[in-house]
């Protein structure tokens, strides 16, 4: 194998895959990424088994071929290199290394065959659909905050991608929860996207993909099976296991009897939850929230801290009532209201909170009170 390539072009495809690579691996061959060059591109392939990223770049072939070499090793020399260098990439087999030379520098990595490298099927996908990037990204980040990071609960370590039908109207639907709270987002299902399956994107993925689609263009292409899931875009494609689980039902957890409306500018209720949670208590984050017309008195109570208390106008002129919530918890959804101004919907003391955002019907979220 021997190609030049320009130094942006190779920073930006290795960038991609990278990634992909965990930095400790008991295989060898993960800690690698494969590069085969035919006619006028070389393309990238790494993997985890779990998941693969694979991206392309122009390149000047001069003998094609197949190699792995350490990814982040390689990654790091390109990443150094001068701006403007043409990077040449030599594996000859009688020099069992690979050779990355620019101007005068000159580096001679470790390999490993191509053949040993694992490739993951694409066997069963559906039919591509198109799906705009922005809306995509929207859908990821309203709900991936809400993503579990307790594995023995695996189900939910990843965001449930499905479509559901509500008032005659089809819609791609993305949810994610760790018990006390949840994230739901909604865009109109494009073409092609009746009888997907649900799947559970894992959080690695999740998170690549997010990455991958700030250089996707306009459109992204999905494809799904109930075991794979793949998003594919500009010669680069991320492709991944799902998480084999059922969701739970999370549509009886979304509150319908809630009448206590609250409406409260957005940006001013974060910052106030921001302060008083300074001396919260570091496990339980508590801060109390003592409703009346007109306001809301935000207190925290810490023994070994002190006290904190804020009181904020709202728009309210109901009974007055009082709950606990996660600081944390709070701000994450308050950091997801598009608009000026969130409606928080209460029931009774124990009963789940929904927040909406005025600005983005095709959002809820949902919050446990704490049981202080």
């Amino acid at each position: 194998m021997k190609l030049t390539i320009e130094r942006a072009a190779l920073l930006r495809a290795l960038g991609h895959v990278q990634s992909a690579v965990e930095r400790r691996n008991t295989i060898p061959i993960l800690s690698n990424v494969l590069l085969s060059a035919e006619r006028d591109r070389l393309i990238f392939s790494a993997t985890d088994l779990d998941m693969e990223i694979v991206d392309e770049a122009a390149a000047q072939v001069d003998q094609p071929g197949q190699i792995t070499a350490p990814a982040h090793t390689l990654y790091e020399i390109v990443r150094k290199l001068p701006e403007g260098a043409d990077v040449s990439l030599s594996f000859t087999g009688e020099d069992p290394r690979l050779t990355v030379q620019a101007g005068r520098s000159r580096f001679n990595l470790p390999v490993l065959p191509a053949g040993d490298f694992p490739v993951m099927s694409s066997e069963g996908l559906s039919g591509a659909i198109t799906i705009d990037v922005t809306d995509l990204i929207r859908l990821v980040d309203k709900t991936r905050f809400a993503i579990s990071a307790e594995e023995t609960r695996y189900y939910l370590n990843g965001l449930y991608l499905h479509t559901v039908v509500e008032d005659g109207t089809q819609k791609l639907r993305a949810v994610a929860t760790d018990g006390s709270r949840l994230a739901l987002a909604d865009m109109p299902a494009p073409e092609g996207a009746a009888g997907l399956p649900g799947v559970i994107v894992p959080r690695k993925t999740v998170g690549e993909a997010r990455r991958l689609l700030e250089d996707a263009g306009e459109n992204v292409e999905l494809q799904i099976s109930p075991q794979k899931v793949r998003f594919a875009f500009n010669g680069a494609a991320l492709t991944s296991k799902v998480i084999d689980g059922n969701f739970p039902d999370y549509s009886r957890v979304i509150p319908k009897d809630n009448t206590r409306s609250v409406q409260v500018d957005a940006k001013l209720f974060a910052q106030a939850i921001d302060r008083v949670a300074t001396i919260s208590a570091e496990k339980s984050r508590s801060v109390r929230l003592a409703f009346e017309p007109g306001k809301v008195v935000l207190t925290v109570r810490n023994m070994e801290a002190g006290q904190a208390v804020e009181e904020l106008e709202i728009d309210y002129d109901g009974d007055a009532f009082e709950l606990s919530f996660n600081a944390r918890f709070l701000l994450d959804i308050t950091d997801q209201i598009s608009g000026d101004t969130a409606e928080l919907r209460f029931g009774g003391p124990n009963d789940p909170a929904l927040v909406l955002d005025p600005a983005d019907g095709f959002v809820q979220y949902i919050l446990m009170p704490l049981r202080v």
